[in-house]
């Protein structure tokens, strides 16, 4: 599925074509589940600069057809699943080796493309980040999306208290959460102080961007840590740093996946902590809608009015 011009939903195409054999360092694999992100409409509307044509997506998972020259971790016939490499709405999908990880047998294709970005997103928000002990308390925005769904399981599981922030009480209610909010965002700040005493959290994951940047910096404590993650409603405005200074010495960080796991070891090291929490139970893949790769416009389209719930995933 291809992008030639940036717009809406409608400019992706679809475009028949022939698999290369994989060069040096890559590999080739018959993708089996792709997993749908905001990212995806970050790029086909050109918010991130892109070079055009452009095949969208960073996640995947199927088996290893062809290897390329250099290649010694994977083998034909292997299970495998990406989180950061690029293009991968199609079904055969070439990507290098160093951007891989090996399925464990326990992990379907459908959960790991799912799970791979999101739950790695996750994996170094909540541990990379700021290192958060029991007892903290975070806010998550959007806590019943693709991240945040993520996101709350995981803080919970490391003692965090976590108050969770949702569009509907509709999506509030499918959050399990300390507490879980809804609604406007006008009193979310002192809805935050009343829950917390008046001190405010220690942090906020913030994958909305414009609509909820103002609310977030005032739910935050004295020195607190704001995580801006995402732009679903638009990218945040510039800011003033005195604003950071007033609301009380606070902290800012606009964080990418792609820095946390630029080496294979780094990217092993998450992918690993991920597995682990969903081979314990702790995260399961929260798989709301499905859609055939061919039907990705209609994908962006559910995803951009926040129609869905959980993780998005289109099947070839």
């Amino acid at each position: 599925m291809v992008v030639r011009g940036h717009g809406g939903p409608e400019v992706i195409e679809r475009e028949d074509f022939d698999p290369p054999a994989p060069g040096e360092g890559d590999v080739l694999l018959e993708t089996e589940a792709i997993g749908l992100n905001f990212i995806d409409t970050y790029y086909r509307t050109g918010l991130y600069p892109a070079d055009l044509p452009l095949t969208l997506g960073f996640e995947g998972a199927g088996r290893v057809v062809a290897v390329g020259p250099g290649v010694t971790d994977f083998a034909v016939g292997d299970r495998v699943a990406s989180g950061t490499g690029r293009g991968s709405y199609t079904t055969h999908w070439t990507v290098p080796a160093a951007q891989l990880v090996t399925l464990p047998d326990g992990i379907a294709s459908a959960d790991a493309a799912a799970m791979m970005l999101k739950g790695m997103t996750a994996c170094f928000l909540a541990e990379d980040v700021l290192p958060l002990q029991p007892g903290q308390v975070a806010l998550v925005h959007a806590a019943a999306g693709g991240v945040g769904s993520v996101l709350v399981p995981w803080l919970r599981d490391k003692g965090v208290t976590v108050i969770a922030h949702c569009g509907s009480a509709e999506k509030a209610a499918m959050v399990d959460a300390d507490h879980s909010l809804h609604g406007g965002l006008d009193h979310l700040s002192s809805q935050i102080r009343e829950l917390t005493g008046g001190q405010g959290v220690d942090i906020v994951y913030d994958g909305v961007g414009k609509d909820s940047w103002s609310a977030s910096l005032a739910s935050l404590k004295r020195r607190g840590m704001m995580v801006s993650y995402g732009n679903a409603s638009g990218a945040v405005p510039p800011i003033s740093l005195l604003d950071l200074s007033r609301g009380g010495s606070l902290y800012v960080t606009r964080p990418t996946l792609f820095d946390y796991v630029a080496t294979p070891e780094a990217l092993a090291h998450t992918a690993q902590r991920l597995f682990d929490r969903m081979a314990r139970g702790v995260l399961r893949a929260k798989i709301g809608q499905r859609f055939t790769l061919a039907d990705a416009a209609d994908a962006h389209r559910a995803l951009e009015a926040r129609q869905t719930t959980g993780a998005t995933i289109l099947i070839p």
